[in-house]
């Protein structure tokens, strides 16, 4: 996927923040997926991979500006 900036803000922040998440977390799991798919509660794209401290994690995404920018909608542990 060619985009270049994650936008971040308050919202994704307080889910992160829910499911003891970090920055790193996420965009380690964005970057260096072990699966793709698409979510069947929202329908959005979804990416499987590794938070910092091996957890497995599954975060939800839209990609926004002609694929130039990721907003991640929620993130979480998946067993």
């Amino acid at each position: 996927m060619p985009w270049h900036d994650v936008f971040w803000n308050d919202y994704v922040d307080a889910y992160m923040a829910l499911h003891g998440l970090t920055y790193e977390d996420v965009e380690n799991a964005l970057c260096h997926p072990d699966g793709e798919d698409i979510s069947d509660s929202s329908g959005r794209p979804i990416r499987f991979g590794l938070a910092m401290d091996g957890r497995k994690i599954a975060v939800v995404f839209e990609i926004l500006d002609d694929n130039v920018t990721i907003y991640p909608i929620t993130a979480y542990e998946v067993k």
